[in-house]
């Protein structure tokens, strides 16, 4: 069901949980000191209790309540990304519950750039806000999505559809250097040109120390199964759903959808695609296989996303 900021937020204050609009895809916010909310969330989702959560703020003020040692490439990279898509994970602080860390003595990170959820955190408090769909299912980027996995049994705050559409990059400051656990739209390129600050983007790093979201489990998969292609069949196949992002192709037709070259439309409506597909009971989402010497942004993360729904 639909609510107002008014009844989010007194939702979360009195310990239930609602789905939260961010720039990247909706999550299913509870109050992060509240243990039994935070539980909620993790059945509600199916989610595994070890899977780390990203705690979402509404000030600078707010690392302090979470985070200890806090480095100076966190206050930083705060300063230049903040709100926006990037997760800092830092030392936590004894106070944070081990339900929201996985166990972990480091807790995730992140300011939304969406203005309802920053104004509802700032009279909640710090949330807890994984993806608000079912665990390994594609994120909801439009409340439409939430309603369609939960019906009635999650309210859901409407902010419109996401902005970015694909999760926030994690990145890891409590090891020796910092390190992507996870891409997203705030690229390695992208600190190092703003900030100063190098960036590690190990694969070896994230598999040996899982401190993030979308790194242990299965997630992003659609029903149907997705794989890569390079050449486009002359013939298509109407139980097989089409995406494709290069500037050669034109189709009209409900399974087919060429970007001409737009890989951030393509990345914003990834997750909706997937949902369609599963929708119109296509067996098959084929994408077209993406260039390994794209300087875009997005391109690093939306191959992630792809390769997790294909599972490899």
């Amino acid at each position: 069901m639909i609510v107002s900021l008014e009844q989010a937020v007194e939702l979360i204050k009195s310990g239930r949980v609602a789905a939260i609009p961010t720039e990247t895809v909706y999550g299913l916010a509870a109050d992060a000191f509240q243990i039994h909310a935070v539980k909620e969330t993790f059945r509600l989702k199916g989610r595994p209790a070890d899977n780390p959560l990203i705690v979402h703020i509404s000030r600078l003020e707010h690392i302090e309540e979470l985070a200890q040692n806090i480095p100076d490439e966190a206050r930083k990279l705060a300063d230049i990304f903040w709100p926006g898509p990037l997760t800092l994970v830092l030392h936590k602080k004894n106070i944070v519950p081990d339900i929201v860390t996985g166990g972990l003595n480091t807790v995730a990170v992140r300011m939304p750039d969406h203005p309802l959820t920053r104004s509802l955190i700032d009279q909640t408090g710090p949330v807890t806000a994984p993806s608000a769909n079912k665990s390994g299912s594609p994120s909801p980027t439009r409340a439409s999505h939430i309603l369609d996995d939960y019906e009635n049994n999650v309210a859901v705050l409407d902010g419109g559809p996401c902005e970015i559409g694909l999760e926030s990059t994690v990145l890891d400051l409590s090891g020796e250097a910092p390190a992507i656990l996870r891409p997203g739209f705030v690229t390695a390129t992208m600190i190092q040109e703003k900030s100063g600050i190098s960036v590690l983007q190990d694969s070896q790093k994230v598999k040996k120390f899982p401190r993030s979201p979308g790194t242990r489990y299965t997630h992003y998969k659609p029903k149907a199964t997705v794989e890569w292609f390079d050449v486009l069949p002359r013939q298509l196949n109407p139980d097989i759903y089409y995406l494709l992002h290069s500037k050669n192709y034109d189709e009209p037709a409900k399974n087919f959808h060429s970007y001409h070259g737009d890989f951030s439309g393509l990345a914003h409506d990834l997750y909706d695609h997937f949902r369609t597909a599963d929708h119109l009971a296509c067996s098959q989402i084929a994408i077209e296989s993406l260039p390994e010497n794209s300087s875009h942004p997005i391109i690093f993360a939306l191959k992630d996303r792809i390769d997790k729904a294909i599972g490899s």
